[in-house]
């Protein structure tokens, strides 16, 4: 028994690195989108729009899973220094003008009419879109010495 639950415990170890997570929530975020699709019935002109910035940030998600698994597949480590370093700028930065996105969503519930759910919806894709364009921001131009 001791010998199955190890081995049972080192093919978890080696297929659900963070490469096989990053798929596990990409298609969870794309069968959560079929049903919320299913369960309205006729889309709005927002709601194909937030559809297609869901597609986006899937397809991102899945680039970013596929490179990782390469990488993992080589052998090199999962997260090195740099990388560590741009997701914590990223990070950062995306909190801080998330900030500033969340300050703006509220003066605009103020005047236009919108849905509490449809704002917090779009706000937190907004906050997706955020974080990945910062993310993209800091890779292309790199880590500065600080």
């Amino acid at each position: 028994m001791c010998i199955i639950s190890n081995f049972v415990l080192d093919i978890n170890n080696n297929v659900m690195k963070k490469s096989g997570l990053v798929f596990l929530v990409a298609i969870l975020v794309v069968v959560s989108t079929i049903l919320w699709i299913a369960k309205s019935g006729a889309l709005a002109g927002i709601d194909v729009l937030q559809i297609g910035v869901i597609a986006i940030l899937v397809i991102l998600a899945v680039v970013f899973g596929y490179r990782r698994l390469t990488s993992e597949r080589r052998g090199e480590p999962a997260e090195d220094e740099l990388s560590k370093k741009v997701m914590m700028k990223a990070s950062a930065w995306a909190y801080f003008i998330s900030l500033y996105m969340w300050v703006f969503m509220i003066w605009l519930k103020d005047r236009v009419t919108f849905d509490t759910e449809q704002l917090l919806g779009t706000g937190i894709l907004a906050m997706a879109v955020i974080w990945a364009l910062c993310w993209l921001v800091v890779y292309w131009r790199g880590i500065r010495d600080e």
